[in-house]
């Protein structure tokens, strides 16, 4: 069997596995396993979609969709995660929420550095309003509310993590801070042992003999007499020391339990501290999650989403649709290894072959009036082949159209001096007047 087969029944197992956990809303169990499914074996694409699914679930929507354009590009048939893609892309709405959502989560962690916890707080609390799946929003939130011992909120904060994701470590550990502050812990401890004891005998369960028999009545004051003693003996022998004993176990048990409280508050205030440090350093991760989720046209999704409409040009042999999109793309936000090849090759094929479309689509937007277009396409085509007074001839005339008559000049200018014996040069200067 070669590395090849047997890395993708590897990939294979690790998904499978994955995806029971996933049935179980194990999401942080099954996002390890689909992680190690494409370590075997990056062309997996169901567990990549898979992976996708449990980032957006979690709130994680840039994530997700770095997952689903990697997967597009690998499979650009029958692949679920063009679906998932259209969704978000039909409803810029969601895009709009998350992007809004992170700008919140970061202020929350800035506002947290500061000790502010107050403003966190509302920051927090108008994120998960927004999206109540945003893990690491309720997660801090939560975090915040047991710094501030309002355990009820926590809990309540918690609660709705763990069921989205029941194995999230973070919400479990945060989650017994909160049941053994509310007694929650040792209500659940007494039901363990409640469910798990006998039950004892009862004084009404002691059967007495058949050959009990009544005394008659001074065989009875002798009897009771007898008791008397022998119970005030035997309370003093047996009973007393017991009860001393007892007394001074409890007294002894409420020193000791006095002290690991203190001793727990202890360690639960060094854990906040070193929750809150480790906050402070994901506060880059999620800037870097916000530049990656916003929704203007140059954003990060929508660099991605121009990627793939590049390639379904290519793949339907129309090339001057990909050279129209490639001219206001901007490739240089997308940082994901796996398709920096793929835009290496984009690359070359459109500064050998792109330059000339982006000439002609430039020429056909100045026939339609629409000068900004053109100046964009000829700016492309400028980028991608700058020795060309052709094109820069062009663009002065779109300035000059456009009321750009400083800017103009000095392209003009630039031509009659790089190339002063070409035509170009001639009507340059005819178009400066001399």
């Amino acid at each position: 069997m070669d590395y090849v087969r047997r890395n993708q029944q590897i990939a294979n197992s690790y998904y499978n596995l994955g995806l029971e956990k996933a049935q179980i809303r194990d999401l942080s169990g099954a996002a390890e396993c689909l992680k190690k499914s494409l370590h075997f074996y990056k062309y997996q694409t169901d567990a990549r979609n898979l992976l996708g699914l449990i980032y957006y679930e979690m709130g994680e929507v840039a994530d997700a969709i770095v997952q689903w354009v990697i997967s597009l590009n690998l499979q650009p048939e029958n692949n679920r995660c063009d679906y998932y893609l259209d969704e978000i892309q039909r409803k810029p709405g969601r895009l709009e929420v998350a992007s809004q959502n992170v700008k919140k989560f970061n202020q929350a962690l800035l506002y947290a550095q500061t000790q502010a916890y107050d403003l966190a707080i509302l920051q927090l609390a108008a994120a998960v309003e927004e999206n109540d799946h945003y893990v690491k929003a309720q997660l801090l939130l939560a975090l915040l509310y047991l710094s501030q011992e309002n355990y009820t909120r926590a809990g309540k904060a918690l609660h709705k993590v763990l069921q989205i994701d029941r194995s999230n470590r973070k919400a479990l550990w945060y989650m017994s801070i909160v049941k053994e502050n509310t007694g929650r812990a040792e209500i659940e401890r007494q039901k363990l042992d409640n469910a798990f004891s006998h039950s004892r005998l009862e004084d009404d369960d002691i059967i007495l003999p058949p050959t009990y028999k009544e005394s008659t009545g001074g065989q009875m004051v002798l009897h009771m007499f007898i008791g008397v003693i022998l119970g005030i003996a035997a309370f003093t022998t047996l009973v007393m020391p017991s009860i001393e004993e007892k007394l001074n176990n409890e007294h002894n048990q409420e020193i000791i339990e006095y002290s690991e409280q203190l001793s727990q508050s202890n360690i639960q205030i060094d854990q906040l501290e070193s929750q809150l440090k480790e906050a402070e350093g994901a506060k880059e991760n999620a800037e870097a999650s916000l530049d990656s989720v916003v929704s203007d046209s140059n954003g990060t999704i929508n660099q991605y989403a121009s990627l793939a409409r590049i390639l379904q040009a290519y793949r339907d042999d129309d090339f001057q649709t990909a050279a129209r999109i490639y001219a206001s793309w901007n490739p240089a936000l997308i940082t994901a290894a796996d398709l920096q090849p793929i835009i290496e090759q984009i690359h070359a094929d459109m500064a050998e072959n792109g330059w000339q479309v982006l000439d002609e689509l430039g020429d056909a937007a100045v026939g339609s009036g629409d000068y900004a277009g053109a100046l964009t396409y000829y700016d492309a085509s400028l980028r991608l082949n700058g020795d060309n007074p052709g094109v820069l001839y062009d663009k002065a005339l779109a300035m000059k159209s456009q009321g750009q008559e400083k800017e103009a000049d000095d392209l003009f200018g630039q031509i009659i001096e790089s190339y002063p014996d070409t035509d170009y040069a001639s009507m340059s200067r005819e178009q400066r007047g001399y």
